[in-house]
């Protein structure tokens, strides 16, 4: 999925505004943020927001492409929660739309529940 998303852009993007892809892949751990093991998580999210936040990020100064993809249901530890890619023409451009992407979609997008052992 990845691979087909940096291809894609590679193909419809101008040179001369691409230098930059980075990718955020979010993977299932087996310990929650406090330290307490977990046996997976249940995941569902709002596809209308996701697409609305990422538009915004489109939209943004420099940025040339936009991918994501969010897993759904009943995760065991290991799995992909979400892939998610922007590029751009430089880091100073991408870096800062990814962190505020990856902030939005954790705050607003997702309903994440911890499977407990």
């Amino acid at each position: 999925m990845v691979e087909k998303w940096i291809e894609e852009i590679k193909r419809s993007v101008d040179p001369e505004m691409l230098g930059m892809m980075l990718v955020h892949n979010g993977i299932v751990r087996a310990s929650s943020k406090e330290g307490g093991q977990v046996k997976g998580m249940r995941l569902s999210y709002d596809r209308n927001i996701l697409d609305a936040v990422i538009d915004e990020a489109r939209g943004r100064e420099g940025i040339v492409g936009v991918r994501a993809w969010i897993n759904e249901g009943d995760l065991k530890i290991g799995d992909d929660i979400m892939y998610v890619l922007v590029a751009g023409r430089f880091r100073t451009d991408v870096l800062p739309v990814l962190q505020h992407l990856l902030g939005r979609i954790k705050g607003e997008v997702v309903r994440e529940e911890e499977v407990l052992p």
